[in-house]
């Protein structure tokens, strides 16, 4: 037999804040000297012999806890390789000595990540080199060359990011694409976190803390995207295949970003693998993907991607069975091409060139019963592509300067009967940011970003306003308003952040944004600040964990610039505030609990205007309020089973003026659980589920209807008490069941996503007869059976 060449790059790092301290002596006021463990012993891993024939590569990513002698306690996998590989990686890893981990002279625990790289080049003399890295008190910027690993994704879901060390949530890619219910979907798994709440089966928002979908910014590679979902929300923009990192924020994020009073989520998109060619494709019942990537020499790489749905092949019958004509059944897709260069050792530009779209088209063969205009042809198209430049350098290893710079348009036009909207923007978008380590005891991140976007809309609506769900009369035969506008809005904003670590348990976050909105043509300062501690640094760790910030959104352009909006608007304010604990339980299993609190202060809201040439004017009138609690129980991965426990307790209300009673938000959930589990049962088979229990959603009922003889229909009597009714319970079960084969060159995977095993109809709203006397539940899908086909060069 050949023999194999195998390299092992070990990455050390010690974090001072998770040092244990010495035993009943408190924590010291000077400066403590902290030195990270050695590597003293190494052991060759064993290559798997199933991998012998296809000779493949591959890099695992592993944490290792140790013990105050150096001896490997624990390892968890962060990074899969597979499952051979990882089994592979973890025996040798036991077998590793160290040198422990020393604080003021006295040894201490330590948990550090390591990386174990497999190489199978043609028949060689073996080498096995070992090499740790230059030991520091805080990790700084890996090289380009080092960046994870492409299936690896870091969910952060805690409030607080520090420059360098955020709170992660780690799963591998191989987990995370196999939670029951999203269709192997990573950023869909989102909806699974404290926090999120439900949205409706067809609806592709993501409601973050009782806000409005709006309220919460997504970006790419730190580039503002308007949409995560495709139409009916059952796969993301972007794909799976293609992502490092899912950064999730429900609140307290950090001055690093803005414009934004709800959440933040920041996806990062990982780079081409330079090892080889390698190809993906993928078919099931609701789309096709492909994805070819690899070098194109040594010091450049591609990736490119695509993706189209099928829904249009079987949902486009059904519709036409239930007597809807069909100009266009729903259909998606998107697209993705990358270029990236090492400029230098220390310098690497990427091209990232990706967009996305959506579109619908019916014709309604008879006019809705209660409002004749909603008639005749309906559709719907959302789409928008982006074209992104980066330059990502490290001038030394405690500083990395990055800068990204990109243009993109967003298109979309809805259109119901002779009743229609075209929105047309074309945004620029700036961001550079730099991030310094300043010491053992500080870093810093600071920067700007810049948004100027053209803008062109046009629509033809009746003088209705459509923010406010009371006493709308039916559309049909009150008089249409055509508006046709363009404009410009620019909005710079610069940002800085510091890390302090002024003890060796506490560490405080402090930061400060300033935004400038041309439409209002105000500035706004946004102080920040968030803690943690830790009550008990070695395992089982226990941390306390809060904060405190000022937030601003700007109005949109249709409120604050004429012809469609008015004059004298300011930004929406929110106060966040939040408080909570981690506590390590066992080894794989963390508890984390938050409570949180926001004060919404300057809402926008619309108002009768018959003045203006739409019909209404807008006012910072309204306020609100959410608050509650998160929990979040999980199961670590890095055996064979994963899982969670979510639950989420709050409430999100409402005012339009400081003298009106609160309401319920049109978003407020009250009770949101969620349990995750999967199991590797062995020999390729893997089987999980999801069950979810959601309260419903808040709606204003109809008590009946009069007779509108200008409309030739009834008009509603609306309750006066908004959202004063809810609808039923949500609750539902998913499973997923996946078989893998591996081969010499590639693997083949076959999987079956069953959503709503159970096949429980869940009400998704109410609708009404001609003149409101009778009412009519409309359910969600009863069943959703998602079977496919992958494979894997």
């Amino acid at each position: 037999m050949h023999r194999l060449r195998f390299i092992a790059v070990a990455a050390l790092t010690l974090c001072a804040t998770r040092a244990a301290q010495a035993q009943d002596a408190p924590p010291a006021a000077t400066e403590h000297t902290l030195t990270a463990p050695k590597l003293t012993a190494a052991t060759q891993p064993e290559y798997p012999a199933t991998k012998l024939e296809s000779g493949e590569n591959a890099e695992v990513g592993l944490v290792l806890t140790l013990d105050a002698t150096g001896a490997v306690t624990n390892v968890a996998v962060s990074s899969s390789g597979g499952e051979d590989f990882d089994q592979s990686a973890i025996a040798a890893a036991k077998q590793l000595r160290f040198e422990p981990a020393m604080r003021d002279g006295v040894a201490v625990p330590a948990k550090i990540p390591f990386r174990i790289r497999f190489e199978a080049p043609p028949p060689a003399t073996p080498v096995v080199a070992v090499a740790p890295a230059a030991p520091a008190a805080a990790p700084p910027p890996a090289p380009a060359a080092e960046a994870a690993p492409a299936d690896t994704l870091d969910i952060d879901v805690e409030g607080e990011r520090p420059p360098r060390e955020p709170t992660q949530r780690m799963l591998s890619a191989e987990e995370i694409t196999k939670i029951p219910g999203t269709n192997g979907d990573a950023l869909r798994s989102l909806q699974n976190m404290p926090g999120v709440a439900r949205v409706g089966a067809f609806d592709g928002l993501l409601i973050v803390r009782g806000s409005s979908p709006r309220d919460t910014q997504v970006f790419v590679d730190g580039t503002n995207v308007p949409i995560v979902y495709h139409f009916g929300g059952l796969s993301s923009v972007v794909p799976s295949e293609m992502l490092e990192r899912i950064d999730f924020y429900p609140g307290n994020f950090g001055p690093q970003f803005g414009r934004a009073t709800g959440g933040i989520v920041d996806v990062g998109v990982r780079s081409p693998k330079k090892d080889k060619l390698h190809g993906l494709l993928q078919v099931d019942t609701v789309d096709a993907r492909v994805l070819v990537e690899g070098p194109i020499n040594d010091r450049t790489r591609f990736m490119l991607g695509g993706r189209r749905s099928w829904v249009d092949t079987w949902l486009g019958p059904v519709l036409r069975e239930a007597g809807v004509g069909v100009t266009t059944a729903p259909v998606y897709y998107d697209y993705q091409a990358m270029l990236e260069h090492d400029v230098t050792r220390d310098t690497t530009a990427r091209l990232f060139f990706f967009g996305s779209d959506d579109r619908l088209a019916l014709t309604l063969n008879s006019p809705d019963s209660r409002d004749p205009a909603a008639g005749g042809d309906a559709g719907l198209h959302t789409g928008f592509w982006r074209a992104q430049g980066r330059i990502d350098t490290r001038p030394t290893s405690a500083l990395r300067w990055t800068t990204t710079v990109s243009i993109g348009q967003d298109k979309q036009h809805i259109g119901v009967g002779n009743m229609n909207l075209d929105i047309d923007i074309t945004t620029l978008e700036g961001r550079s940011d730099v991030r310094a380590k300043l010491g053992n005891y500080a870093s810093a991140i600071a920067g700007f970003d810049v948004q100027y976007s053209w803008f062109d809309v046009g629509y033809r609506l009746p003088v209705v306003n459509f923010e406010d769900d009371q006493n709308q009369a039916p559309v049909f035969g009150k008089p249409m308003v055509d508006i046709q506008g363009n404009g410009r809005v620019a909005r710079p904003a610069a940002y800085a952040m510091l890390e302090l670590k002024p003890l060796p348990r506490l560490k405080l976050l402090p930061g400060i944004r300033s935004d400038y909105d041309q439409g209002t043509r105000r500035w706004t300062a946004d102080p920040r600040l968030g803690v943690r501690y830790d009550v008990h640094a070695p395992y089982p760790r226990t941390t306390l964990k809060g904060g405190v910030g000022l937030f601003h959104q700007p109005p949109e352009p249709y409120e604050s610039i004429k012809p469609f909006g008015n004059s004298g608007l300011r930004a929406e304010s929110a106060n966040h505030y939040s408080l909570g604990f981690e506590q390590e339980l066992a080894r794989p299993i963390e508890l984390s609990f938050e409570g949180f609190y926001k004060d919404l202060r300057g809402i926008v809201v619309s108002q009768f205007d018959g003045q203006s040439a739409n019909g209404r004017s807008y006012v910072n009138l309204g306020s609100g309020r959410t608050y509650g609690t998160e929990l979040l129980l999980r199961f670590k991965p890095g055996g064979k089973f994963f899982g969670w426990v979510a639950y989420t307790l709050a409430r999100s209300e409402r005012r339009d003026t400081d003298q009106a009673d609160y309401y319920r938000y049109d978003y407020d959930q009250t009770h949101n659980l969620v349990a995750v589990g999967s199991y590797k049962l062995g020999r390729g088979w893997q089987l999980g589920a999801r069950f979810r229990y959601v309260t419903g959603s808040p709606y204003t009922p109809e008590l009946g209807g009069t007779m509108d003889y200008d409309a030739g229909s009834y008009a509603p009597i609306t309750s006066r008490i908004r959202n004063s009714a809810r609808l039923p319970a949500f609750h539902q079960l998913d499973v997923r069941v996946d078989k893998t084969w591996k081969f010499q060159a590639w693997s083949l995977s076959w999987y079956l996503d069953l959503q709503n095993a159970y096949v429980h109809q869940n009400t998704e709203s109410i609708s009404y007869n001609y003149d409101f006397s009778q009412t009519t539940a409309t359910y969600g899908i009863p069943i959703l059976p998602i079977m496919g086909l992958r494979g894997e060069l």
